[in-house]
């Protein structure tokens, strides 16, 4: 099920603190980076603060510059994000600042902690997800029934990481502030793993003031049938490789990218690479590939055109090289037409031999633009 895009936002110290241990909030930043945090929040549809963060910090998580809400109105938005916050227990306070500014406001928790946070008559819409916090589920009800496509994740600190140990985070801007906390006893911004993956990509930096803004991406794919947010990276990549494909009236452009449980990108293709006119991407990606390289077995696929079953060209297919390969998982964004091979079915072949295949349709239209002329 698809998911809105999730940006996490934070602050920390040299030494990775978000707070001290004062009465008071430390204030990380300055004027200049709180000018662009309201630039953020004006930006995306909804912000979520976990329960922590609310009994902590009592934030009011407005769009502060009236021209910012204008523009808003303007795009046909409403004036204010939505507020969304998590509370398992459903204890919130109903006199807290969450509850009485800005727009609308919704409480994701579980069957017992909805009807805690109901008797309190908290000003906002009550989601249970079941027994458990789900996060997947709440992503979900948050794209599908409140039409949220961006969200800014706030904190705290928990929240974070399990964004992050799932895999779920879309990206992570976090600005590094010129002080130390040095206290064990303080809030840190991350937790114990395990994280899902390994490094982050580092996407941009620049100064704000006197504090450094960093933005990453994940690059770990997902596992098994759970989309990541890096497998939309690796696809979309994919997708920009089909394009680099000499044209053909008998053969469909594909790109492909092979891509290791860590992250690590292990090899590139498409079709017609090179001096091969018959090279399938999937194939001249491989290609590159040490055979038994180890991390192969927990490697995934990205291929713009799902793998083919029959060829006339080559003795084997697609499918088939990618499972002699090791290789136990491909995302893919459109499933092969018959125009060339009736009745090929790539993602059939791999699931016979316990392979799990990702289909991410909001790439289709980008995966076909190649292959226009040939689809009528």
């Amino acid at each position: 099920m698809p998911h809105p895009y999730v940006l996490l936002s934070a602050a920390v110290s040299l030494d990775g603190y978000l707070d001290d241990t004062g009465p008071d909030r430390l204030l990380l930043s300055g004027p200049a980076d709180f000018d662009r945090v309201d630039e953020v929040r004006a930006s995306v549809d909804a912000i979520l603060v976990g329960a922590g963060t609310i009994r902590a910090d009592n934030p009011r998580l407005l769009v502060n510059s009236a021209e910012r809400r204008a523009a808003r109105v303007a795009a046909g938005k409403p004036e204010y994000p939505l507020k969304v916050t998590v509370s398992g227990s459903g204890d919130l306070d109903p006199a807290a600042n969450f509850w009485h500014t800005g727009g609308e406001k919704i409480v994701y928790t579980t069957e017992k902690g909805a009807a805690r946070a109901r008797a309190v008559g908290l000003a906002a819409d009550v989601v249970p997800l079941g027994a458990d916090l789900d996060w997947r589920r709440l992503l979900e009800h948050l794209h599908d029934v409140r039409g949220v496509r961006r969200l800014m994740v706030e904190g705290g600190g928990q929240i974070h990481t399990q964004l992050l140990r799932q895999g779920l985070a879309d990206e992570l801007q976090l600005v590094l502030a010129p002080l130390f906390v040095g206290d064990p006893d303080a809030p840190r911004l991350f937790g114990p793993g395990p994280y899902q993956g390994g490094r982050l990509r580092l996407v941009s930096t620049r100064p704000v003031g006197d504090v450094v803004l960093m933005r990453y991406e994940p690059t770990a794919p997902g596992s098994g049938p759970h989309a990541s947010a890096a497998d939309h990276h690796w696809l979309a990549l994919a997708c920009e490789l089909a394009a680099l494909c000499p044209p053909s009236d008998t053969a469909f452009s594909v790109g492909a990218v092979v891509v290791a449980a860590d992250g690590t990108e292990l090899a590139r293709g498409h079709s017609r690479e090179g001096d091969d006119p018959v090279v399938h991407a999937e194939e001249a990606a491989l290609a590159k590939i040490t055979p038994g390289d180890p991390r192969l077995a927990s490697a995934t696929v990205y291929s713009s055109l799902e793998p083919c079953a029959r060829r006339a060209s080559r003795p084997a297919p697609c499918a088939r090289l990618i499972l002699d390969a090791g290789v136990r998982r491909v995302v893919t964004a459109w499933r092969e037409p018959d125009t060339f091979v009736a009745g090929a079915d790539g993602s059939e072949v791999l699931v016979a031999e316990g392979a799990t295949v990702v289909v991410l349709p909001e790439y289709e239209a980008v995966a076909k633009a190649p292959n226009r002329h040939l689809l009528g």
